[in-house]
């Protein structure tokens, strides 16, 4: 399944929504504004939380943690010592981990779970806000990997955008 998330532009939070591939809303991602470290709410177009994100404030690197059904589910870490891109390390109770891996650029990333590879992001370039194009497998967890997507934003896309203008216009090509 393609998706394509735009975050919003003249917000004082994170904020974020979901398109599927035929162009129609399905989440939406909201920071809340007066939180100790980030936490985002990650819902359906009705409301309802499908995962909330947490930014864990006292540990060694960017990590955030996946809430589904008020549980732990994910644990993400950025990888601190990893030259010429940033990875990430997605810790799932179980032997269903994941892994992040970004290009020289941080702009595209492929997860793979094991040998198998479940997700590609791609950062839209030349975008006043933060635009990226989610490409999942079939059978792949959706919401997990969208939410991953939210949080590499976070880790490796703070301060500021780099974008130089224009408009996105559509899904993003892989």
């Amino acid at each position: 399944m393609r998706y394509q998330m735009l975050q919003k532009l003249f917000t004082l939070r994170d904020d974020f929504t979901i398109k599927d591939e035929f162009g129609r809303d399905v989440f939406r991602v909201i920071g809340r504004m007066f939180s100790f470290g980030k936490q985002l709410t990650f819902q359906t177009m009705d409301g309802q939380e499908v995962a909330f994100i947490r930014q864990q404030v006292m540990s060694w690197g960017p990590t955030y943690e996946i809430y589904r059904s008020g549980q732990l589910y994910a644990t993400v870490k950025k990888n601190l010592f990893s030259f010429f891109n940033c990875s990430f390390e997605i810790d799932i109770p179980g032997p269903y981990d994941l892994r992040a891996e970004g290009d020289f650029s941080d702009h595209n990333y492929q997860i793979v779970q094991g040998p198998n590879v479940v997700g590609f992001i791609s950062k839209q370039w030349f975008t006043f806000a933060d635009s990226y194009g989610v490409e999942t497998a079939p059978g792949a967890d959706d919401v997990l990997l969208l939410a991953c997507t939210v949080v590499i934003d976070m880790a490796c896309h703070e301060g500021g955008h780099e974008s130089a203008g224009g408009l996105l216009g559509g899904l993003l090509d892989f």
